[in-house]
């Protein structure tokens, strides 16, 4: 359907991008897998980045200009306190990059969250680009092989990231129930002070 559209084809796979981002549900694996499956690793990877940093920015910026009130349009307000810890920990540039680079973590939940914080639009921009690269190349290249029929590479690169991703979906989980429980947290990171 995608290549339907001719020399628009990777206008319209952007498109599925960058909505894939605002409607956080969507799976990311699956739209990269496309990319990979339609353009190869190389040219998906790039469309993939491209669509993810308009998308990222316009995430970031709207979420700037109309604070919370928007996010809770696309998240719930019990998500966004389960990432309230982003608001004022130290290490928060550290956090950020971990939760983009380790697979199974919710990370267009995030990108909605940061522009409720102070981090700055490049920090954060650079962080979260940098920090998808694996988690990109893995499910394009698997996408590849889907569409050259090299099933083989195409099962290993998938179990191996389906692996990855429950460990990263357990060990976030358990982490941000600690974090949760903190008395510390609940002290510093109020949603009163987010926009």
């Amino acid at each position: 359907y995608i290549l339907s559209f001719g020399g628009a084809s990777r206008g319209v796979f952007l498109g599925l991008q960058i909505l894939q981002v605002f409607i956080a549900l969507i799976p990311g694996e699956i739209i990269e897998s496309v990319a990979g499956f339609l353009y190869g690793p190389i040219l998906g990877t790039l469309l993939c980045y491209m669509g993810l940093a308009v998308a990222s920015s316009m995430v970031f910026f709207l979420t700037r200009r109309f604070g919370i009130k928007l996010v809770e349009v696309f998240v719930s307000r019990e998500k966004i306190n389960s990432l309230r810890f982003l608001n004022t920990e130290k290490k928060r540039n550290c956090l950020i990059f971990l939760i983009f680079f380790v697979p199974g973590t919710p990370k267009d939940l995030v990108t909605y969250f940061v522009g409720l914080t102070d981090i700055k639009f490049g920090t954060f921009l650079l962080l979260s680009l940098v920090a998808r690269f694996p988690s990109i190349i893995s499910s394009t290249l698997g996408g590849h092989f889907l569409g050259a029929k090299n099933f083989t590479p195409a099962i290993i690169v998938y179990s191996l990231t389906a692996i990855l991703g429950i460990l990263g979906m357990i060990l976030y989980n358990k982490w941000s129930k600690k974090r949760e429980s903190s008395p510390e947290l609940h002290k510093s990171s109020d949603l009163g002070n987010l926009k």
